[in-house]
């Protein structure tokens, strides 16, 4: 650091207000007044005033960071208790995430351990400790771990080294000293200074890189016995390098974890993203929920994905939504009310909690608007949160999200890097045909595949043997498995009851789907039938009565059934969304699985999910997905159009005992007969769910 007097008088500055606002008076408690909601829906009340809630517990959030920097100047000096209690008291939060530390390294707080900002000129999180302590509101930071650009700088022996032998600008060692050099103590003092409720700790698994530091080398070389690391995708053990480094994260995660538990028994913690769809392993680190914080661009279809993994995991988790969008050199552009509520009602039909991620000015005054809009979207989600918070699923059909397809694919610590995009395709054409889906990998999947009616791969082109061969048996007991891709299906190839021909080659193909022809121009696997049924022809133009090749087929296997589709689908799904190739993923799942528990009669645009609310009710929800984000063009949406009536079939055995649309509490038309209740909901604006009390 720079030992000018200007940089000793700030420094002087820090220590003081330290001492002043974080180590002097106890922090009072009080009750906040309760703010009025404008919205129809009236939200329910959280907690009582005063009682903070536990993070297991917690169902709605806010998340403000602002990653200070060296080039800050005014840190803290618009934060104000009665801005901070404004928020409070309108949005009602269960807990809020404030600004510590970002990617650049530098804290917002005067840290005596590393590298405050320069530009401190107010302790900001010593103003939201006494308002959030004050209206018993939990209080966690945003602190940026294996990411820590300012500490690299002045610590390169600390850092991540790339194959080149070059010390990496930003990223720590997971190998090396920073973790009990910086990452523990400042931690520690950070979170008793302020009496912290827990840390959000980002830059974690998803911004962990492959290292060549000689400490990692020397591990490599210790546990493997290899004397060179590989350096790129055709080297040998290439694998190995990477799940070398994927177990090295969950040794450096544990360790710290359990260091801040040790001091404090009581802080909640979670590291970004570890559990999920990023890092999709069993969590062996002592983390007490999972998080994430999804893309902001495509983020209804990226929570979709995230949501419905999530949720199988069985531990408590919520995810993140940004309350802005990136509008390119325009800068910042805050989303609407209905836009979030409308990612909201993604992540609450799976049993989520939910969060909204916003940035306060450099100065740290929350905008008026954010409060508007937060509060009427924290009214939308509380008046779900009875029927919809923790809820359980009933299982329908299985999408597997493969690990070791991933693991293999890409070539991260753990980022997917475009790993998804078959799974994304699979899950937009199953949804959009209301199916009600979970997504679960090979170790959730695996001992719970007897639960599901029908299982599907999006194309996976490597699962273990053990996993086939559990699949296999699944099939043989009666179970259906739809296979989306060449690549997938020539890992059961002796169960299709065709012939492989050769290798699959790129060829020009007309589908033939119940829409008429669609292009599909492709890989495809030649096939020739032998016991088998062919539901699905390809042309090489558009002129369908003439030369056929096989595109699909359904094989008996045992008492159960495969079908198989031998190009790939599902990414072709995802790249065009053309209804004829959703169409035909939904003939064969229709013949594999005829008798589904739910069906729906709306359009593609409704999701459907089949739950049990955490007090027992079976809970079918839906959420209008009609104008969703999806493209850089139109970033905000202000008005989501009403869909329905909507038809609804749900088999149940006795006749319930009451129907209920909710949140509104009204009762729809509905009949039973034949262990099939029947009803019917006039409009579906962004999300509801029929309620079903089977007493």
């Amino acid at each position: 650091m720079n030992n000018n007097s200007s940089r000793e008088k700030r420094t002087n500055l820090q220590a003081i207000i330290l001492a002043i606002t974080c180590l002097a008076p106890a922090l009072q408690t009080g009750c906040a007044g309760a703010g009025k909601a404008d919205n129809k829906e009236t939200a329910m009340s959280a907690k009582p005033a005063g009682e903070i809630i536990r993070r297991k517990d917690a169902f709605f959030g806010l998340h403000f960071d602002l990653h200070p920097g060296k080039n800050d100047t005014s840190l803290g000096a618009d934060t104000a208790e009665e801005n901070v209690a404004a928020l409070l008291d309108r949005v009602k939060p269960d807990y809020v995430q404030y600004d510590c530390k970002g990617h650049a390294g530098y804290t917002g707080y005067p840290t005596k351990i590393g590298w405050p900002s320069p530009g401190i000129v107010k302790d900001a999180l010593a103003v939201w400790r006494k308002v959030t302590k004050e209206r018993g509101v939990g209080l966690f930071i945003h602190y940026s771990g294996v990411w820590d650009a300012v500490a690299m700088e002045h610590h390169p022996e600390w850092a991540r080294v790339d194959e080149n032998g070059k010390p990496d600008g930003g990223i720590s060692s997971t190998f090396g000293p920073y973790v009990d050099k910086l990452l523990i103590p400042q931690l520690i003092e950070v979170t008793d200074s302020y009496a912290l409720d827990g840390v959000w700790v980002d830059g974690e698994c998803w911004a962990a890189k492959l290292d060549y530091c000689p400490a990692a080398l020397e591990q490599w070389r210790s546990e493997t016995g290899y004397q060179e690391a590989p350096k790129k995708r055709d080297d040998p053990r290439w694998l190995e390098w990477k799940m070398f480094h994927r177990r090295q994260f969950e040794k450096y995660l544990a360790h710290w974890v359990d260091a801040l538990h040790a001091h404090n028994p009581k802080l909640q913690i979670t590291s970004n993203w570890m559990g999920t769809t990023i890092a999709p392993v069993p969590v062996k680190a002592n983390l007490d929920y999972l998080s994430g914080d999804y893309s902001p661009m495509v983020s209804a279809d990226r929570a979709r994905v995230d949501a419905r993994y999530m949720a199988s995991v069985g531990m408590p988790w919520d995810l993140m939504a940004w309350g802005f969008n990136w509008n390119g050199d325009l800068g910042q552009a805050m989303k609407t009310a209905p836009h979030l509520q409308q990612e909201a009602a993604v992540v609450l039909m799976q049993g989520g909690g939910f969060q909204i991620y916003y940035q306060p000015t450099r100065s740290g005054y929350v905008a008026q608007e954010i409060i508007d809009v937060t509060g009427k979207v924290a009214d939308f989600c509380r008046a779900r949160q009875s029927f919809s918070h923790k809820s359980g699923t009933v299982p329908q059909v299985a999408l597997l999200m493969s690990t070791e397809t991933q693991w293999d694919r890409s070539d991260n610590v753990f980022s997917p890097g475009g790993c998804h995009d078959e799974l994304e395709g699979a899950l937009h054409a199953l949804l959009e045909l209301h199916y009600s889906v979970d997504i679960l990998a090979e170790h959730q999947l695996q001992p719970r595949l007897a639960e599901f009616p029908l299982v599907v791969i999006p194309d996976s082109y490597k699962l273990a043997d053990d996993f086939r061969a559990a699949l296999l048996q699944y099939v043989a007991n009666g179970g259906s498995l739809m296979l989306l891709g060449e690549r997938c299906a020539r890992l059961f190839d002796s169960a299709l009851g065709v012939q492989l021909e050769g290798e699959p080659q790129h060829v020009a193909a007309e589908v033939a789907t119940p829409r008429g022809v669609v292009s599909m121009n492709a890989k495809w696997q030649k096939v020739t039938p032998k016991n088998v049924l062919t539901t699905v022809m390809r042309h090489p133009t558009r002129d369908s009565r003439k030369d056929g090749e096989v595109a699909a087929t359904v094989a008996a296997h045992g008492k159960g059934r495969i079908a198989a589709v031998y190009g790939p689908i599902s990414l072709a799904y995802f790249r065009c969304h053309h209804p004829g190739l959703r169409e035909m993923i939904g003939g064969l799942a229709e013949q594999l699985f005829p008798n589904p528990m739910l069906k729906v009669n709306a359009p593609a645009t409704v999701d459907a999910s089949l739950r049990r609310a955490a007090d027992g009710r079976l809970t079918v929800h839906l959420l209008n997905l009609t104008e969703a984000q999806r493209s850089d063009r139109f970033l905000h949406t202000d008005f989501i159009p009403k869909v329905g009536p909507i038809g609804i079939e749900l088999r149940m055995p006795k006749k319930p005992a009451s129907v209920t649309w909710e949140p509104r509490g009204v009762k729809p038309a509905w009949s039973w007969k034949d262990g099939v209740l029947s009803a019917t909901i006039p409009e579906l604006e962004i999300h509801g769910a029929l309620v079903v009390d089977e007493r």
